[in-house]
Formats: structure tokens, C-alpha cells, sequence
């Protein structure tokens, strides 16, 4: 068996559009007509530039390739171009392809993807998600307003989750780390306090940045919310600042995690050597597919830190880091985002009940990718997956942080 055809889909998620503004999903077939589905995680360039460097890493290091060569393939497209070290563009690209390989293998081997990897751990995968708004919910006041976010957790808890993410402390930027404003600490204690008191212990609190704070202003930020026991303190500056993050991880009480970013066992090593973090969430369409990540998961594993995947993107992502989760010991959680578009586009095949996601017992990933519904919703945007503020902060208001693709109107 042989990898032979390869097709790129980039599907919009329609509105409200959680999960990014377009999922880049790859479809690969073996000369033997097996079919499996991948994503590649959010990239740095258009969808466009993503698929011409998707085309190329599959025809340079995989096209004519058996998909049991997961380690030779990836160690070819690491080493692309004589560099052997983590490349965002060309690792996501092979993540996505990766992942599409185990799909393949599973259904021609009559078994789910976990079995491929050392089996199932856990019948159950705990799962998290986002404070999105309601229906009677107005935009943007969501966003910064504690008693609506209040609301929403405790609605999702009383659907059975037991941890919920938030992240009222502004906007990221494109001009690295900075000092919180005071309005912004402010909101950010006001949304823990209200949730907090919404929830009690029903549910862990999971304090979402992302990378936008200086070290001393992650520390502050940090003390003023530990007295709500966040269960984590996500990403608190920039990720490629290792010691920083290791220097905040020391001055709190919250344990800092983080991940979303970064990409092969190469850097979340060093992220564990130098104590920054004791929760790792890796994209698994960014961080080298799932035997890359797996050994990401043993590393953890031998530093006494546990796993989260992240997931801010599409199903079929998701459906990997189901497999993934099932098959690890240290998994601790793992993202989930419910949507009418995520769950029709793989046919309702993996689902969230009561707070936990049961592994799937089918061939490959589990799931029937409708085809036609990701046609059917095509990118026609300019924008980039997610996408940083350029402008400052303001130190005059709150900072409404509408997420890296904001919400969609409905028409």
C-alpha cells in the first residue's frame, strides 16, 4: 500500500465561526483506494501559500511512500532543506498529512487509530471548552462583561463539563509582552470572582492568555486571580521566552501551561527542562501529527507533567486528539468546541456527553467527513486563520479581546 492522491479542502465555518476563520482539512488516498482524512492547524501564511507548501511536503517526502513510514516521512520533511529543526510551516503542513496516514492505517487494519498506539488507556476523555455567548447574549459585551460569562459556565456545567476556559485580559499583540492595564486585571478578577461563584467546585477554571503579557506583568496578573484556584494560567508571555514563562511558573501558585504554539518534541522539551510549564497543549495539526506528539506525551510523562490538547479548529483535529487522549497516561483534559458545523461535518461521530468524550470504536479516525458540507463552504476571506492586534492596548478601558477571528454575523 502506497500513498497516491491528495486533495486540500479550506472550509469556512459558517457563523457564529468558533473555531477560526477557515480549517485547511487534507484528504489522502492509497494506490489500494483507502482514504484518510487529516487538518493542518492554523499557519502563518494564507490558505493559498498553505496549500502549495501542503502539495509540496506530500509530493517531496510522502507521495509513493507505505503510511506505516510515519518516522521515516517525518524525518524527512524535519530535515527538509538542511535544517533539522521545527519549521511552523512545513511541520503543520506534514501534521495534517500525518494524521491522515494513521486514518488510513486504521481502517485498512479494521481498528481505531488508538489501537495503533499502544492501545486504550481510558474509556473517557474529560473535556473542556471555551465560555462562547448565548443565544440572548449581546456582542461584544460578552466579552467583557462577568456575569454573562457567569452564565455560560454554568449552563456548560450543568451540561456535565467540569472545567471551563475564559480570557478576559485583552487582546494579544503584535508587539510582545506588555504590562496588563488595571482595567483589565480588574476584569479578570471580576470574571473569576463571578464564575467562581457561579460554579463553586463543580467545575475548574482555566485562565486563557495568550502569550501577550510581560513577565512581570503575567506575574502580576497572576496574583491578583490566584485566590479564585485556577486550575491553569495558560500561556502567560510570549511562547518562544522560555525563561521567562519558567520565571513566572516559579512566582505563582497557578500552574502555567502552555503549547498551542509550539511544534515537535524539540521545543516542548525545552519547555519541561526548564520547569515553564506542567501542562502541555499541543495542536496536533501543528505539533508533528500523532507519533510526534505521543513522544511529546512521554516526555511530559517522565517530567510529572500531564497533557491538554489544545483545539481551536476544526473536527478532524478534534478527532485526533480523541485517539491521542485514549491512548496516553497522563492526559488530563482535552478541548472541545460544540458547534452545529463541527459535529454535521463528521456526521455527529465522536460527541460530548456529560463532560466526557467516549473513544470511538470504529476503523481510523472514527469519522465520516461530509464531503460535500466542507464544499459546500469555501474560505473567500483575506484574513489568516487567527491574527494578532497590531495597535497597543488601551489603559483607559477594558479591552474587549473578541478572539482571533471574531464572530461572524448570522447573515
Amino acid at each position: 500500500m502506497k500513498l497516491r492522491d491528495l486533495d486540500i479542502i479550506v472550509t469556512a465555518p459558517p457563523a457564529p465561526g468558533w473555531g477560526g476563520r477557515y480549517w485547511i482539512l487534507v484528504k489522502v488516498t492509497t494506490d489500494t483506494g483507502v482514504t484518510g482524512w487529516g487538518e493542518c492547524y492554523a499557519s502563518a501564511i494564507g490558505p493559498d501559500a498553505m496549500k502549495a507548501v501542503i502539495t509540496d511536503v506530500f509530493s517531496r517526502h510522502m507521495e509513493g511512500e507505505n503510511p506505516e513510514n510515519i518516522e521515516l516521512m517525518f524525518r524527512r520533511a524535519y530535515s527538509s532543506g538542511f535544517t533539522q529543526r521545527p519549521d511552523p510551516g512545513v511541520i503543520g503542513a506534514f501534521s495534517g498529512l500525518e494524521i491522515a496516514c494513521w486514518d488510513i492505517l486504521g481502517k485498512d487494519r479494521d481498528c481505531p487509530v488508538y489501537a495503533l498506539l499502544g492501545g486504550r488507556m481510558t474509556d473517557r476523555v474529560r473535556a473542556y471548552t471555551y465560555l462562547y455567548p448565548m443565544a440572548h447574549h449581546s456582542l461584544p459585551d460578552f466579552w467583557i462583561d462577568p456575569d454573562m460569562a457567569a452564565e455560560s459556565a454554568l449552563a456548560l456545567v450543568e451540561q456535565g463539563y467540569t472545567a471551563v476556559k475564559f480570557d478576559p485580559a485583552g487582546p494579544y499583540t503584535a508587539r510582545g509582552g506588555h504590562q496588563p492595564s488595571l482595567h483589565d486585571v480588574d476584569t479578570s478578577v471580576a470574571f473569576c470572582a463571578a464564575i467562581r461563584g457561579a460554579v463553586g467546585p463543580r467545575a475548574d477554571l482555566l485562565f486563557g492568555t495568550h502569550g501577550q503579557f510581560s513577565t512581570g506583568g503575567a506575574i502580576r496578573l497572576a496574583k491578583a486571580i490566584e485566590p479564585y484556584n485556577p486550575l491553569w494560567f495558560e500561556e502567560p508571555v510570549p511562547p518562544d521566552n522560555i525563561a521567562s514563562m519558567a520565571e513566572v511558573a516559579r512566582a505563582t501558585s497557578i500552574t502555567v501551561s502552555t503549547g498551542e504554539r509550539l511544534t515537535t518534541k524539540a521545543e516542548f522539551a525545552a519547555v519541561l527542562a526548564a520547569g515553564a510549564a506542567n501542562i502541555l497543549q499541543p495542536a496536533l495539526g501543528r505539533s508533528g501529527g500523532l507519533w510526534e506528539t505521543k513522544k511529546i506525551a512521554a516526555l511530559a510523562e517522565a517530567h510529572n507533567a500531564q497533557m491538554a490538547p489544545h483545539l481551536y479548529a476544526g473536527p478532524v483535529e478534534w478527532a485526533a486528539n480523541v485517539h491521542f487522549a485514549t491512548s496516553i497516561p497522563n492526559i488530563l483534559m482535552a478541548e472541545t468546541i460544540e458547534t452545529t458545523f463541527h459535529k454535521a461535518l463528521i456526521s455527529n461521530a465522536i460527541t460530548v456527553e456529560d463532560g466526557y468524550i467516549s473513544a470511538p470504536s470504529t476503523p481510523g479516525l472514527g469519522i465520516d467527513v461530509d464531503e460535500a458540507l466542507a464544499r459546500a463552504h469555501p474560505y473567500k476571506g483575506t484574513g489568516l486563520h487567527l491574527e494578532m492586534q497590531e495597535e497597543p492596548i488601551s489603559y483607559n478601558a477594558p479591552n474587549a479581546f473578541e478572539g482571533g477571528a471574531p464572530v461572524q454575523n448570522a447573515d
